[in-house]
């Protein structure tokens, strides 16, 4: 990849971010129902977050 704008990377960062609270709200969500099926579908939520951060990270290296 070639070098990057500070506009460019303002929006990794932005997205970066987004991702991250989606992970930690969904996994706090997981956390608070009584429901194990509802917990089970709001961490699968959160591992898909997981993994949009983790692709959207690897982008950079």
């Amino acid at each position: 990849m070639g070098t990057l704008s500070e506009k460019e990377l303002s929006m990794i960062n932005d997205a970066l971010s987004e991702e991250e609270l989606l992970v930690k709200k969904y996994q706090l969500l997981a956390s608070q129902t009584q429901d194990q099926e509802i917990s089970s579908k709001f961490e699968q939520v959160a591992q898909r977050h997981q993994k949009h951060f983790n692709d959207i990270f690897a982008l950079l290296g």
